[in-house]
C-alpha cells in the first residue's frame, strides 16, 4: 500500500510524463500501484492510474490538486501486468497513461455515481472512456423446494419444467416457452421454487455450437520430447523461451495443448497469442475442446462489454486460459505460467498505429518478467527468432517431419516469362496450373489460389492519354471493386463510381491492368464451371464472413477457394489437395529489406495448406523470378538453406537481427512543412553525441515511399544501430522535440519498424 502524502499518476493524455496529486486523508494507505483513480486535469475530469508515491511535490510547484476518488477497491490490473505494462511502454517511448488506458476493461458505472454524489462529476457528467455497460441478464436457479401443493398457474409449470431439466435459464431461454418470462421468474421466486441473479453473459461467436470434449492424443517421439523440454524448464527458477519449428501439419498445435494441460495440472495460467482469431476457429475449437470452460477467446467480434466481462473473470481467477491476437498479450491471467505465440514470424503481431509494440518481442519478455516459460512457434520463423535460437538464447525445438505419414507436397515452379496463357487464354492460368485444377476436381479434391490483390482490377487506365485513375488523397491507384460498383482506394477508402470516360482526357477506352482476386474468381467460375467458387479477402471476412466462407471449405461445399494471405492462415483442410500461387514474386517488390523473407514465408505457409490429410498434396509456384532464392527455397520446402542466405546478406547491410532500428515518421498536410519538420528532428538526431561518434547511423529524411496518404504528406528517417541504449537515447531526443509541440506536423517513433512504408 501507498502512505506517502502524494502520488504520480499516469493519464491518458499523449505526454510522456508523470503527473502528481496530493493523497486525501481517506485515501492514504488504500492505493496501490495500478489503482484507478479520478483527477481533475485543467479543465478536464479524467481517470488515471497511480504509478508509485512520493513523499516531496515536484520542485517549484507550489499547488498541487488532490485525488478525486478512487474507482475500485483493488487496483485493476495485477502486479505481474502492470509493471509489465510500465516497461513496455518506457521501451517503446509511448506515453505510460495511453498504455494503461487501452489495456483496461471499462469504468465501473457504479463508481462514477458515487463521484456525482460527492459533487465531482454533475449528474449526467462521466469521465472519458468506456463504462461498464447496466444492462445484465436475468437467471434463475431451480431449488430443492417442490412444487407439492401449490397453486401454480400453466406459464409457472411450463417455467418450472425447463428449470426442473436445466437446472438453470435466463428470461431469454424461458421467453420461448411463456410470455412475460421474469414476471413468472418473480412469482416462483415467491414461492421459493428458484432463486435469481443478474449477471453479465459473453455471446461469443466463436461459442456457438457444443464444442465435444476430446481426448489428448499420444504425442510421437519429436513431440514429445518437445514437451518434455518445455515442462522441464518451467520447473526452474526463471523459466526460459524456446522457438518450436515444426514444418506445415507437424503437430505444433498439439505440443501447445500438451504443455498447456501439464502446467494447468501445476495450477498455472496460460496464454496463447495467433496472428488473426478470426481466421482460426479450428485452432479455437481444439483449445476448448480440450478445456472447455477455462479458456476466455478475446477477439474483435466480442462487444467491449462480453471482452470486458472475459478479462474480468481472468483477473479474477475463474478463467485460467487466454486465447486472442495481438492484444491478448495484456490479458490478465493469474498466475501466468505459459506464453505461446503461435505463426511468431506474422507481421500482424506488430501493431501499427497509437502504442506501437512487437507483441512476439513483448510476449518474450511478459513471460521472462513473470518467470513464466515462452514458446515462439511457426513452419517458416522470422530471421530474428531463429537468430536467437542460432546463437543461444532461445531453446531450439524440431519437428522436422509432418505428424501423420502425410508428406509435404511437391510443388513445381513455372516461369511466367515462358507460360503466357493456357486453354482458357487468361494470362495467369497457365497450361501446368489449368490441367492441375482439372485433375483436381476429377479426383474430388479442393484447390486454393493464393493472389495477394484484392478487388477486381488493381489499376484502371485510359488507352487514348494513359492517364491512370488516382486517389485524390493518397499517392496511389484507386482498385475497381467491380461487385461494389466502384473505385476503391485501399488506404484511405476513399470509393467513388467507375465511369465510362477518362477523367483527363474524356477518352472512353478504358482498360482494367492487373488482376485482383474478384476478376479471378469470376473467370475460374467461367473456365471451370459447375465448379463452386469461393473468395477469402478483406471484402468478403467482414462479420462472420471469414468463418462462413472457412466453414463451407471444410464441408466441402467450395470446390476452389481464391484468397489474399488470408488463405495462408494456419488453416488445416483436409480435401486440399492443390495449392496455386498465381504471382509467387508479386511481394518481392515492395521497399523492405524484409521482402525476400516475407516472400519465402508466404510461399511455404500456403504451400503448407495442400495434402494435410490422406491424398498427396502438389503445388504451382506461378512467378517471372523463377530462380529467385526465396522461390527455390521455398519449393524445396528448405527453411535453412534461405535463413544461411539471408542472414548474409543482412549481415552485409547491418540490418535486423545485427543491427536495431528506428523509424520516425513525419505527416502533414503541407508537403514543405512535412518535410522542414523531418529535416529538424533528422538534425536533432545528427548532433546526438551518440551519432557524431558513429555509434548510431541516421538514414534520411526522405519521401515515405508512399508519399501522400489521407491527404497529409509523409516523410521519414531512420535510426540504426547495435547498441540499443545508445539507439534509444537519440530516439528520446527525438521523442523530446516532438513532445515540444510540431504545429500542424505530426511525427511517431516507431521502434523496431516491421513496416518500411
Amino acid at each position: 500500500m501507498i502512505r506517502s502524502p502524494y502520488v504520480e499518476v499516469a493519464l491518458p493524455v499523449p505526454l510522456r510524463r508523470r503527473f502528481t496529486y496530493r493523497v486525501p486523508e481517506e485515501l492514504r494507505g488504500h492505493l496501490e500501484p495500478g489503482s484507478r483513480v479520478a483527477v481533475q486535469f485543467g479543465r478536464r475530469k479524467l481517470a488515471g492510474f497511480v504509478l508509485a508515491g512520493r513523499d516531496e511535490p515536484p520542485e517549484g510547484v507550489k499547488r498541487i490538486l488532490a485525488l478525486a476518488g478512487c474507482l475500485e477497491p483493488e487496483p485493476v490490473f495485477p502486479r505481474e501486468l502492470f509493471d509489465f505494462l510500465v516497461a513496455a511502454a518506457g521501451y517503446y517511448l509511448h506515453p505510460i497513461g495511453e498504455v494503461l488506458r487501452a489495456a483496461a476493461p471499462a469504468l465501473p458505472k457504479e463508481a462514477l455515481s458515487r463521484l456525482r454524489k460527492r459533487g465531482f462529476l454533475e449528474a449526467q457528467e462521466a469521465l472519458p472512456g468506456r463504462q461498464q455497460a447496466g444492462r445484465l441478464t436475468l437467471f434463475a436457479h431451480r431449488t430443492e423446494l417442490s412444487s407439492e401443493g401449490l397453486r401454480l398457474g400453466p406459464s409457472q409449470h411450463a417455467a418450472l419444467a425447463v428449470l426442473d431439466a436445466r437446472g438453470e435459464a435466463s428470461a431469454g431461454d424461458l421467453r420461448a416457452h411463456v410470455k412475460s418470462p421474469q414476471s413468472v421468474m418473480r412469482r416462483l421466486e415467491a414461492h421459493g421454487l428458484i432463486t435469481l441473479e443478474r449477471r453479465r453473459v459473453t455471446r461469443d461467436p466463436f461459442n456457438l455450437e457444443t464444442i465435444v470434449r476430446d481426448q489428448a492424443p499420444t504425442l510421437n517421439a519429436r513431440q514429445a520430447q518437445a514437451v518434455r523440454c518445455v515442462l522441464d524448464a518451467a520447473e526452474g527458477e526463471g523459466a526460459g523461451g524456446f522457438l518450436l519449428h515444426g514444418v506445415t501439419g507437424s503437430g505444433k498445435t498439439e505440443v501447445y495443448l500438451h504443455i498447456i494441460a501439464a502446467l494447468r495440472e501445476r495450477g498455472v495460467g496460460a496464454l496463447v497469442m495467433v496472428p488473426e482469431i478470426a481466421l482460426t476457429p479450428q485452432l479455437v475449437s481444439r483449445f476448448r475442446a480440450r478445456f472447455g470452460d477455462e479458456v476466455a477467446v478475446l477477439h474483435s467480434g466480442l462487444r467491449p462489454t462480453e471482452r470486458d466481462e472475459a478479462w474480468r473473470k481472468l483477473r479474477s481467477g475463474e478463467l485460467h486460459i487466454a486465447i486472442g491476437a495481438r492484444s491478448a498479450l495484456f490479458a490478465p491471467v493469474h498466475d501466468l505460467g505459459v506464453v505461446i505465440v503461435d505463426e511468431e514470424h506474422d507481421s500482424s503481431f506488430k501493431q501499427e498505429e497509437g502504442f506501437r509494440y512487437q507483441g512476439r518481442d513483448m510476449a518474450l519478455w511478459r513471460a521472462h518478467r513473470a518467470g513464466a516459460v515462452c514458446v515462439l512457434g511457426s513452419a517458416t520463423p522470422s530471421l530474428e527468432a531463429y537468430h536467437l535460437a542460432q546463437s543461444g538464447k532461445l531453446h531450439l525445438l524440431e519437428l522436422p517431419e509432418r505428424a501423420t505419414d502425410a508428406e509435404l507436397p511437391k510443388v513445381e515452379v513455372v516461369d511466367l516469362a515462358r507460360h503466357r496463357g493456357g486453354p482458357s487464354g487468361h494470362p495467369l492460368l497457365t497450361a501446368p496450373l489449368h490441367h492441375a485444377i482439372e485433375e483436381c476436381l476429377a479426383a474430388d479434391g479442393q484447390a486454393i489460389l493464393f493472389l495477394n490483390r484484392r478487388g477486381f482490377a488493381p489499376s484502371v487506365r485510359c488507352s487514348s492519354c494513359g492517364h491512370v485513375q488516382q486517389c485524390p488523397a493518397c499517392s496511389v491507384s484507386l482498385t475497381e471493386h467491380r461487385r461494389a460498383g466502384v473505385l476503391r482506394c485501399h488506404y484511405c477508402d476513399f470509393a467513388t463510381p467507375p465511369g465510362t470516360s477518362c477523367v483527363s482526357c474524356g477518352g472512353v477506352g478504358l482498360e482494367r491492368m492487373g488482376l485482383g482476386t474478384e476478376r479471378l474468381e469470376d473467370s475460374l467460375a467461367e473456365v471451370f464451371a459447375p465448379a463452386r467458387i469461393a473468395r477469402l479477402d478483406r471484402d468478403t471476412a467482414a462479420g462472420r464472413g471469414a468463418l462462413a466462407v472457412l466453414d463451407r471449405l471444410r464441408r466441402h461445399e467450395v470446390d476452389i477457394l481464391v484468397g489474399t494471405q488470408m488463405v495462408t492462415k494456419g488453416h488445416d483442410i483436409p480435401g486440399v489437395t492443390l495449392v496455386g500461387v498465381m504471382l509467387a514474386d508479386q511481394s518481392l517488390a515492395f521497399p523492405d529489406f524484409r521482402a525476400a523473407e516475407r516472400t519465402f514465408q508466404l510461399l511455404a505457409q500456403v504451400a503448407g495448406r495442400a495434402g494435410r490429410g490422406d491424398s498427396p498434396g502438389r503445388v504451382i509456384f506461378q512467378t517471372y523470378q523463377p530462380q529467385h532464392p526465396a522461390v527455390q527455397r521455398a519449393a524445396a520446402h528448405d527453411y535453412l538453406g534461405f535463413y544461411e542466405d539471408e542472414i548474409e546478406a543482412r549481415r552485409e547491410l547491418d540490418y535486423a537481427p545485427f543491427a536495431r532500428l528506428v523509424s520516425v515518421r513525419v505527416d502533414a498536410g503541407d508537403e514543405d512543412l512535412a518535410r522542414q519538420v523531418a529535416e529538424r528532428l533528422a538534425s536533432i538526431a545528427l548532433a546526438h553525441p551518440a551519432s557524431r561518434s558513429g555509434q548510431v547511423s541516421v538514414l534520411g529524411p526522405a519521401p515515405a515511399p508512399i508519399a501522400r496518404v489521407r491527404g497529409r504528406f509523409r516523410y521519414r528517417l531512420m535510426l540504426r544501430s547495435s547498441n540499443r541504449p545508445q539507439l534509444r537515447s537519440v530516439a528520446a531526443s527525438i521523442a523530446d522535440a516532438i513532445d515540444g509541440g510540431l504545429g500542424s506536423a505530426r511525427a511517431s517513433v516507431d521502434i523496431d519498424p516491421v513496416s518500411m512504408l
